[in-house]
């Protein structure tokens, strides 16, 4: 059994060393009661303030464009930049939409599609390891999914305990599990189960369980074989989703497709080209909306330098 504990609210989580967090949280749960449009103003200038004094993220961004699209020319890249910008600040508004927006908010604002695939699986009995990429609006996808049927979500707890405990909370909304992403074995039991795990491969986790496979254009990219090590034992079903927003109208279409068809088992190096060609499919759905500003290449082969500037 998992040694994992979800966190609770204890009179310690009131000590002045989390005052902020809590005003913080607090500023989340006000904000998340405004009107759509109006958050989505807010997140745009939050962002290109934030970026004013994190401008080495801008340079990752920059950095991970130059990588993946050679061939994008320097305006193209300057557009997707500030687009990818006024994402990043959205995102923190997105994610109070998903722990404190009541379901009846949620299921006006997103669009589902592909739930059959889904349906159909949970008659049959079979796992599904829902493949996802890190987009901004990622938070919101998996709370919209977990309104219509349950998941097994993959948690990597915060370091401070206060914002944990909410943290927690949100994501554990519409009858979710979440379980630690270290352990493997509690994965593994959900997909056996014939339950649907979250499960996102797309960053860069470093050298352990990983091997080096293409990524658009970049052709050694750190990436997980954990992707197999689930797929090996368990037999599940490969789905991937994503969660697009429509810039103009607001609304989000979260989609899942139908389970992929001949990924290779037994091998992890290829599992992993394989699923990075999903990762690609999912990006592209809506390359602005992706969280571009992580050092997704920050790991390379022996001997081969690092591919940002220090």
């Amino acid at each position: 059994m998992s040694n994992f504990t979800p966190p609770t609210f204890t009179k310690a989580l009131l000590h002045p060393r989390y005052w902020l967090t809590l005003f913080f949280v607090g500023l989340m749960y006000l904000i998340s009661w405004l009107p759509y449009f109006i958050q989505y103003r807010m997140g745009q200038g939050v962002g290109r303030l934030a970026m004013r004094f994190m401008k080495k993220r801008r340079k990752i961004i920059n950095r991970n464009l130059e990588l993946c699209f050679p061939n994008m020319s320097k305006d193209e890249r300057e557009v997707m930049i500030k687009k990818n910008i006024d994402n990043t600040g959205l995102a923190l508004f997105e994610s109070g939409m998903a722990w404190f927006w009541p379901d009846v908010r949620v299921n006006r604002h997103v669009d589902i599609k592909g739930l059959e695939h889904m349906k159909k699986l949970e008659a049959e009995g079979k796992g599904a390891l829902l493949v996802a990429v890190h987009s901004m609006n990622l938070e919101l996808g998996a709370r919209a999914f977990g309104i219509k049927m349950s998941g097994t979500g993959v948690y990597r707890p915060n370091g401070n305990p206060c914002y944990d405990f909410f943290q927690y909370r949100g994501r554990a909304r519409s009858n979710r599990t979440l379980i630690d992403r270290k352990d493997v074995k509690g994965m593994l039991r959900a997909l056996r189960r014939g339950e649907r795990v979250w499960y996102a491969p797309d960053h860069d986790y470093g050298r352990r369980r990983s091997t080096f496979a293409p990524l658009f254009a970049v052709d050694k990219a750190c990436t997980t074989t954990g992707t197999s090590l689930l797929v090996d034992a368990t037999d599940c079903a490969v789905v991937p989703f994503t969660m697009v927003r429509d810039s103009t109208s607001g609304k989000y279409t979260l989609t899942m497709y139908p389970p992929v068809e001949g990924f290779p088992n037994k091998n992890p190096e290829e599992g992993a080209a394989f699923i990075n060609k999903i990762v690609e499919n999912s990006i592209m759905q809506a390359p602005e909306q992706y969280m571009w500003l992580h050092r997704r290449f920050k790991t390379r082969p022996e001997g081969e330098a690092c591919l940002y500037t220090q």
